[in-house]
């Protein structure tokens, strides 16, 4: 019987990826990058940011350490913790007056608790740091638990990431389903771990994925 739907938060509850987006664009000009080709800028930034997040998550770096990492990679420039960590404000404040969540989002959370079941969050994000983008999101109050990666021996998809969340939810695999944007640490990571799972495909990218839905306003709340 479904007890809890575990969502991901950013690109699922959260447009992390427009907020990202949108921040890095107006932060270029104070970097004094070349602005050409700024879409080029925008996916050497992604995947940069990709790269040194799945390091952090892998406990080979810390949550200061990676964006540091980002830094340094995309300006190629040796610097200093100190001068790294003053870069790094330059995009993440412009990140964070960004971030709004998805319309659909704060309705999805009221029919799960609605229906009696547990709204819980599952993020690879750095506890403070989710936690505060769900205060200033407005998603907080509509979020019964929050289990993010630096509460757990590892991040999504180790599967000992699914399985410590269930411990701390106080339920079995078989009550929980998942619901997340992304194939292998939100779909296929969660089924591999025994738990339901359901990929939110907003942009029609995974049709071959049978288990999906376009806005959360299908989320299954029947298992």
């Amino acid at each position: 019987m479904l007890k809890v739907v575990l969502f991901d938060l950013d690109d699922t509850l959260v447009d992390q990826e427009g907020a990202s987006r949108a921040a890095l664009l107006d932060w270029l000009p104070e970097l004094g990058l070349d602005l050409d080709d700024p879409e080029e800028l925008v996916t050497a930034w992604g995947g940069i940011s990709e790269d040194a997040y799945a390091r952090y998550q892998r406990r080979e770096i810390t949550f200061l350490e990676q964006r540091r990492v980002r830094v340094r990679e995309f300006l190629g420039a040796d610097t200093t913790d100190d001068e790294a960590d003053e870069l790094f404000t330059g995009y993440l404040s412009r990140y964070e007056r960004g971030w709004v969540a998805f319309d659909d989002a704060v309705p999805a959370l009221r029919r799960v608790r609605d229906a009696g079941l547990v709204a819980a969050l599952l993020t690879n994000g750095d506890s403070v740091h989710q936690r505060f983008k769900l205060d200033r999101t407005g998603l907080a109050a509509h979020v019964d638990v929050v289990v993010a990666s630096d509460d757990l021996p590892a991040g999504k998809p180790d599967p000992r990431a699914y399985s410590s969340a269930c411990e701390i939810l106080g339920v079995t695999p078989d009550d929980v389903v998942m619901v997340g944007n992304d194939v292998e640490k939100d779909f296929q990571g969660p089924l591999d771990a025994g738990l339901g799972a359901v990929l939110l495909d907003r942009y029609d990218r995974y049709p071959e994925v049978a288990d999906r839905i376009r806005t959360l306003t299908e989320v299954p709340l029947a298992g």
